[in-house]
């Protein structure tokens, strides 16, 4: 729901391909412009780099990247009208930057679906192929995929009830589907804003709630701004890195390989570092004083029911803007699937 999809993107994911070494990446014959709205300075630079220099190595140093950090080649949507234009070849992009290229990929992201990363895994794997065609069709390849992390509730009161909800200034993203479809089911007037202009609006009290990961509400320095995050999250975010049809057809095949190999080689440990730094996040969040809401006995249970009710609503409406009834019924099904052959993963993603 919310351009944090925007933000953050499989910024984790992809971060990697984006800092090449320095001797190698100077020989190199072809340099690709990548841009992402993630900051420098991660804790998770170091897997990246280290993906990146096998990348140089192996391709003979054929292939470098440009990365442009921050933001400073604009948003998501500024991204990828660079990128038609040729002034960009590629980017790493959260799910709702994704949706711009291919609507039907946002349909992993839909609310209150999914209890754990095994479950978003398998799914995501399941429709990993058909989703590949589809950017390949728009002119994209995409060279390897990312879990961005669940989404949780920020806010500067408790939110006990759908009432007190309803009395909040929420933010959702700027022509974000998602969000409008599950705030319109709960009865919410959202506030459209950038990405950008977020942490401004929480200074002003233009918004007092938002959804974020941990990592995103640590650095966009949003935490500061709230006293609450709730314990269970809404969804997960997608992310990935893509580059321009035309650029990849450039490079030879066997470099091509090369890096599509390694991409997919050091996905789950991106994925696991990306979770790490969540991890780390939620205690900065913890230690500078954001209490937990926990639900548990104090959300009755006609609420607990209208919320899941709503997000139902919400991805049902979806349908034939972003997705079709039969890729939402393959994408439930994949999950079904899972839980029937796992039944021992009961797991439930929440903050302890």
């Amino acid at each position: 729901m919310k351009r944090f999809v925007r933000i953050i993107p499989a910024v984790f994911l992809t971060m990697g391909l984006l800092c090449s070494g320095a001797a190698a990446a100077d020989e190199a014959r072809i340099t690709i412009k990548m841009a992402t709205l993630a900051p420098k300075g991660s804790a998770l630079v170091n897997t990246y780099e280290k993906l990146a220099q096998e990348i140089t190595a192996k391709t003979g140093g054929e292939v470098r990247f440009k990365i442009y950090w921050g933001g400073v080649q604009g948003d998501e949507k500024d991204m990828i009208r660079k990128i038609k234009l040729g002034q960009l070849h590629g980017g790493a992009f959260s799910g709702s930057g994704l949706g711009d290229i291919v609507p039907e990929v946002r349909v992993t992201e839909i609310p209150y679906v999914f209890r754990n990363h095994n479950e978003v895994n398998y799914v995501r794997k399941g429709l990993q192929d058909t989703m590949e065609k589809l950017f390949e069709e728009k002119g994209f390849i995409v060279l390897g995929w990312g879990d961005i992390g669940f989404l949780y509730t920020f806010s500067k009161v408790p939110l006990t009830s759908m009432e007190v909800a309803r009395q909040q200034k929420w933010w959702t993203l700027e022509g974000e589907p998602i969000g409008r479809e599950i705030y319109k089911a709960l009865g919410i007037s959202p506030i459209s804003l950038s990405v950008t202009d977020v942490a401004t609006s929480l200074s002003t009290n233009l918004i007092d709630c938002a959804n974020a990961t941990p990592y995103m509400a640590v650095a966009f320095q949003w935490y500061t701004r709230f006293k609450y995050i709730n314990e269970f999250p809404s969804s997960n975010l997608l992310g990935a890195m893509v580059i321009s049809k035309k650029i990849w057809d450039r490079i030879s095949p066997e470099s091509r390989q090369i890096m599509l190999g390694l991409a997919s080689e050091s996905q789950e440990k991106i994925a696991e570092a990306a979770r790490i730094e969540d991890e780390k996040c939620l205690k900065i969040l913890l230690d500078a004083g954001i209490q937990v809401y926990r639900l548990g006995e104090n959300i009755e249970e006609e609420e607990a029911r209208f919320i899941f009710d709503a997000a139902e609503k919400t991805r049902n409406n979806l349908v034939g803007e972003l997705y079709s009834q039969e890729l939402l019924d393959r994408t439930l099904a994949l999950l079904e699937e899972y839980r029937r052959t796992h039944p021992e993963d009961t797991g439930v993603i929440r903050i302890e």
